[in-house]
Protein backbone atom coordinates (compact mmCIF):
# COMPACT_ATOMS: atom_id res chain seq x y z
CA UNK A 1 0.00 0.00 0.00
CA UNK A 2 1.35 3.02 -1.25
CA UNK A 3 2.04 5.99 1.54
CA UNK A 4 -0.22 8.30 0.26
CA UNK A 5 -3.36 5.85 0.82
CA UNK A 6 -2.01 5.34 4.03
CA UNK A 7 -2.09 8.87 4.68
CA UNK A 8 -5.84 9.49 3.60
CA UNK A 9 -6.86 6.16 5.83
CA UNK A 10 -5.57 7.74 8.71
CA UNK A 11 -6.82 11.94 7.95
CA UNK A 12 -10.33 9.74 7.53
CA UNK A 13 -9.96 8.00 10.73
CA UNK A 14 -9.18 10.71 12.63
CA UNK A 15 -12.07 12.62 11.08
CA UNK A 16 -14.84 10.00 11.64
CA UNK A 17 -13.45 10.18 15.18
CA UNK A 18 -13.65 13.42 16.05
CA UNK A 19 -17.63 13.16 14.39
CA UNK A 20 -17.74 10.22 17.31
CA UNK A 21 -16.40 12.68 19.75
CA UNK A 22 -18.64 15.91 19.16
CA UNK A 23 -21.85 13.91 19.03
CA UNK A 24 -20.91 12.41 22.52
CA UNK A 25 -20.39 15.40 23.86
CA UNK A 26 -23.52 17.21 22.57
CA UNK A 27 -25.85 13.99 23.63
CA UNK A 28 -24.13 14.66 27.37
CA UNK A 29 -24.60 18.31 27.70
CA UNK A 30 -28.76 17.39 25.94
CA UNK A 31 -28.76 14.82 28.75
CA UNK A 32 -27.36 17.47 31.86
CA UNK A 33 -29.82 20.56 30.28
CA UNK A 34 -32.98 17.96 30.54
CA UNK A 35 -31.73 16.81 34.12
CA UNK A 36 -31.00 20.64 35.36
CA UNK A 37 -34.97 21.28 33.80
CA UNK A 38 -36.11 18.17 34.98
CA UNK A 39 -35.01 19.10 38.57
CA UNK A 40 -36.18 22.82 38.24
CA UNK A 41 -39.84 21.30 37.54
CA UNK A 42 -39.84 18.82 40.02
CA UNK A 43 -39.66 21.83 43.36
CA UNK A 44 -41.24 25.29 44.20
CA UNK A 45 -40.25 27.60 46.43
CA UNK A 46 -41.99 29.46 49.25
CA UNK A 47 -41.40 31.93 52.06
CA UNK A 48 -43.37 32.19 55.19
CA UNK A 49 -43.23 34.75 57.84
CA UNK A 50 -44.29 34.84 61.48
CA UNK A 51 -44.34 37.67 64.31
CA UNK A 52 -45.15 38.54 67.42
CA UNK A 53 -45.90 41.47 69.74
CA UNK A 54 -43.59 41.92 72.96
CA UNK A 55 -43.36 44.41 75.70
CA UNK A 56 -39.42 44.79 75.56
CA UNK A 57 -37.65 43.38 79.23
CA UNK A 58 -34.39 46.08 79.35
CA UNK A 59 -33.72 49.22 79.43
CA UNK A 60 -30.87 51.69 78.18
CA UNK A 61 -30.50 55.45 79.32
CA UNK A 62 -27.65 57.43 78.92
CA UNK A 63 -27.11 59.64 82.18
CA UNK A 64 -24.19 62.58 82.44
CA UNK A 65 -23.04 65.37 83.84
CA UNK A 66 -21.52 68.13 82.54
CA UNK A 67 -19.44 70.92 84.19
CA UNK A 68 -17.88 74.81 83.01
CA UNK A 69 -15.73 76.02 85.52
CA UNK A 70 -12.62 78.31 85.12
CA UNK A 71 -9.72 75.69 85.14
CA UNK A 72 -9.46 72.55 84.33
CA UNK A 73 -8.96 70.82 87.61
CA UNK A 74 -12.34 72.51 89.10
CA UNK A 75 -14.44 71.43 86.38
CA UNK A 76 -13.12 67.88 86.63
CA UNK A 77 -13.33 67.70 90.23
CA UNK A 78 -16.49 69.28 90.20
CA UNK A 79 -17.99 66.90 87.53
CA UNK A 80 -16.32 63.61 89.66
CA UNK A 81 -17.99 64.91 92.77
CA UNK A 82 -21.43 65.27 90.87
CA UNK A 83 -20.96 62.21 89.08
CA UNK A 84 -20.12 59.92 92.12
CA UNK A 85 -23.45 61.73 94.05
CA UNK A 86 -25.31 60.14 90.79
CA UNK A 87 -23.99 56.81 91.02
CA UNK A 88 -24.50 56.62 94.79
CA UNK A 89 -27.87 57.18 94.09
CA UNK A 90 -28.11 54.73 91.47
CA UNK A 91 -26.78 52.48 93.42
CA UNK A 92 -28.94 52.71 96.39
CA UNK A 93 -31.46 52.01 94.09
CA UNK A 94 -30.17 48.39 93.69
CA UNK A 95 -28.50 48.74 90.65
CA UNK A 96 -25.09 46.67 90.36
CA UNK A 97 -22.28 47.43 88.76
CA UNK A 98 -22.33 45.29 85.69
CA UNK A 99 -25.30 47.46 84.86
CA UNK A 100 -23.72 50.44 84.74
CA UNK A 101 -20.94 51.34 82.20
CA UNK A 102 -19.00 54.54 81.89
CA UNK A 103 -19.47 55.51 78.04
CA UNK A 104 -17.79 59.19 77.54
CA UNK A 105 -15.21 60.94 79.58
CA UNK A 106 -13.89 64.72 78.38
CA UNK A 107 -12.04 67.95 79.54
CA UNK A 108 -12.00 69.79 76.86
CA UNK A 109 -11.25 73.91 77.04
CA UNK A 110 -14.09 76.29 76.05
CA UNK A 111 -13.06 79.60 73.66
CA UNK A 112 -14.57 82.53 72.62
CA UNK A 113 -13.96 82.74 68.95
CA UNK A 114 -14.79 86.52 69.06
CA UNK A 115 -11.69 87.79 71.26
CA UNK A 116 -9.43 85.56 68.42
CA UNK A 117 -10.11 81.83 70.42
CA UNK A 118 -9.45 83.23 73.81
CA UNK A 119 -10.19 80.51 76.30
CA UNK A 120 -12.83 81.68 78.91
CA UNK A 121 -13.10 78.32 80.78
CA UNK A 122 -13.13 74.84 80.64
CA UNK A 123 -15.83 71.95 79.97
CA UNK A 124 -15.71 68.49 81.63
CA UNK A 125 -18.52 65.70 80.83
CA UNK A 126 -18.99 62.13 82.20
CA UNK A 127 -21.54 59.34 80.94
CA UNK A 128 -22.71 56.79 82.33
CA UNK A 129 -24.75 54.25 80.20
CA UNK A 130 -27.51 51.89 82.37
CA UNK A 131 -28.33 48.96 81.17
CA UNK A 132 -31.17 47.03 83.41
CA UNK A 133 -34.41 44.71 83.10
CA UNK A 134 -35.66 46.15 86.59
CA UNK A 135 -38.37 48.52 84.54
CA UNK A 136 -39.95 49.14 87.31
CA UNK A 137 -37.28 51.75 88.80
CA UNK A 138 -36.61 53.70 85.78
CA UNK A 139 -38.21 56.81 87.09
CA UNK A 140 -36.49 56.49 89.92
CA UNK A 141 -33.01 56.13 88.31
CA UNK A 142 -33.92 59.42 86.07
CA UNK A 143 -35.45 61.70 89.02
CA UNK A 144 -32.74 60.41 91.57
CA UNK A 145 -30.15 60.88 88.87
CA UNK A 146 -31.19 64.30 88.03
CA UNK A 147 -31.35 65.76 91.58
CA UNK A 148 -27.76 64.11 92.43
CA UNK A 149 -26.45 66.50 89.79
CA UNK A 150 -27.20 65.22 86.63
CA UNK A 151 -27.73 67.55 83.97
CA UNK A 152 -27.39 65.08 80.73
CA UNK A 153 -30.20 62.43 79.81
CA UNK A 154 -30.12 60.41 76.65
CA UNK A 155 -32.87 58.93 74.76
CA UNK A 156 -34.30 55.99 76.40
CA UNK A 157 -34.29 52.72 74.68
CA UNK A 158 -36.09 49.53 75.21
CA UNK A 159 -35.14 46.40 73.92
CA UNK A 160 -36.06 42.76 74.25
CA UNK A 161 -33.26 40.46 75.25
CA UNK A 162 -31.58 37.53 73.40
CA UNK A 163 -33.07 35.09 76.71
CA UNK A 164 -36.76 36.29 75.70
CA UNK A 165 -36.25 36.12 71.73
CA UNK A 166 -34.65 33.05 72.25
CA UNK A 167 -37.65 31.58 74.16
CA UNK A 168 -40.04 33.19 71.61
CA UNK A 169 -38.25 31.70 68.31
CA UNK A 170 -38.92 28.45 68.40
CA UNK A 171 -42.72 29.13 68.29
CA UNK A 172 -42.17 31.96 65.57
CA UNK A 173 -40.55 29.55 63.47
CA UNK A 174 -43.18 27.18 63.59
CA UNK A 175 -45.43 29.60 62.74
CA UNK A 176 -43.36 30.49 59.92
CA UNK A 177 -42.74 26.89 58.86
CA UNK A 178 -46.20 26.30 58.80
CA UNK A 179 -47.08 29.45 56.81
CA UNK A 180 -44.67 28.47 53.80
CA UNK A 181 -46.10 24.93 54.12
CA UNK A 182 -50.17 26.20 53.80
CA UNK A 183 -48.69 28.38 50.81
CA UNK A 184 -46.79 25.97 49.57
CA UNK A 185 -49.80 22.99 49.58
CA UNK A 186 -52.09 25.65 47.88
CA UNK A 187 -49.67 26.61 44.53
CA UNK A 188 -49.52 22.67 44.59
CA UNK A 189 -53.41 21.28 44.57
CA UNK A 190 -53.63 24.24 42.09
CA UNK A 191 -51.14 22.65 39.94
CA UNK A 192 -52.78 19.12 40.50
CA UNK A 193 -49.83 17.86 42.38
CA UNK A 194 -48.69 17.13 45.58
CA UNK A 195 -45.89 17.93 48.32
CA UNK A 196 -43.23 15.31 48.42
CA UNK A 197 -40.60 16.51 50.83
CA UNK A 198 -38.59 19.75 51.57
CA UNK A 199 -34.99 19.80 49.23
CA UNK A 200 -33.36 23.03 51.31
CA UNK A 201 -34.65 25.48 53.70
CA UNK A 202 -33.31 28.88 55.28
CA UNK A 203 -34.04 31.10 58.45
CA UNK A 204 -34.01 34.82 58.47
CA UNK A 205 -34.92 36.64 62.04
CA UNK A 206 -35.28 39.89 62.82
CA UNK A 207 -36.70 42.50 65.54
CA UNK A 208 -37.68 45.50 65.51
CA UNK A 209 -36.35 45.05 69.13
CA UNK A 210 -35.61 48.93 70.01
CA UNK A 211 -37.92 51.83 70.73
CA UNK A 212 -37.04 55.03 71.59
CA UNK A 213 -38.52 57.61 74.39
CA UNK A 214 -36.49 61.12 73.85
CA UNK A 215 -36.51 63.00 77.30
CA UNK A 216 -35.45 66.46 78.01
CA UNK A 217 -33.20 67.26 81.10
CA UNK A 218 -35.83 69.85 82.18
CA UNK A 219 -38.72 67.13 81.44
CA UNK A 220 -36.75 64.48 83.71
CA UNK A 221 -36.08 66.67 86.05
CA UNK A 222 -37.98 66.33 89.38
CA UNK A 223 -38.37 68.71 92.45
CA UNK A 224 -38.48 67.34 96.25
CA UNK A 225 -41.83 66.41 96.75
CA UNK A 226 -42.67 66.48 93.11
CA UNK A 227 -44.46 63.56 90.99
CA UNK A 228 -42.25 60.77 89.05
CA UNK A 229 -41.02 61.10 85.50
CA UNK A 230 -43.39 58.82 83.33
CA UNK A 231 -41.80 55.91 81.29
CA UNK A 232 -43.90 53.36 79.27
CA UNK A 233 -42.04 50.38 77.31
CA UNK A 234 -44.61 50.45 74.50
CA UNK A 235 -44.21 46.84 72.68
CA UNK A 236 -41.68 45.86 70.19
CA UNK A 237 -42.12 43.16 66.87
CA UNK A 238 -39.99 39.97 66.93
CA UNK A 239 -40.70 38.36 63.71
CA UNK A 240 -39.17 35.50 61.52
CA UNK A 241 -38.91 34.60 57.80
CA UNK A 242 -37.95 30.72 56.13
CA UNK A 243 -37.49 30.14 52.94
CA UNK A 244 -38.23 26.56 52.19
CA UNK A 245 -37.98 24.15 48.41
CA UNK A 246 -39.82 21.69 48.55
CA UNK A 247 -40.24 18.27 46.02
CA UNK A 248 -43.71 18.15 44.74
CA UNK A 249 -44.73 14.88 42.40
Amino acid sequence: MSPEIKSDKSYLAIIALSIVLVVMSLTIYAISQSGSEQNAVDTITMSGYAEQKVVPDTATVSIGVVIQAETAKEASDENAALMSAVLAELKALGLEDREMQTSYVSVYPVYDYEKGQTITGYSASNSVQVTTTNLDKLSDIVDKSTAAGANQIGSISFSVSNDMQKQLREDIMDEAVADAKSKADSLASSLGLKIAGVQTASVSDSSDSRVYYAMDVEEAAMDTGGVSTPIQPGESTVSMSVQVTYYIG
